[in-house]
């Protein structure tokens, strides 16, 4: 069992992003692993293992846009259903 069964990714739009400051933030307010936030001013990548997918999307829906949204659950996954 993971301890951090949903695997989040998804783009995000905006202006004057900051990665480092995304990074940080989610880092210091949500549980999870795996985090990465890349990109520049306008447009930033996040992946994140967590078990509140929603709390991530929530977040970053308030800085911009959200897109190219994927939510997998890694536990199915490797039981081999679909995630």
């Amino acid at each position: 069992m993971l301890e951090f069964k949903f695997d989040t990714q998804l783009l995000l739009a905006g202006e004057q992003l900051s990665e480092d400051e995304i990074f940080d933030y989610i880092t210091a307010t949500f549980e999870g692993d795996s985090l990465l936030a890349v990109g520049d001013e306008s447009l930033i990548k996040i992946h994140f293992h967590t078990n509140r997918p929603w709390e991530i999307l929530a977040y970053c829906a308030s800085l911009g846009e959200i897109f190219d949204i994927v939510v997998e659950n890694m536990e199915r996954q490797a039981a081999g259903l679909p995630g």
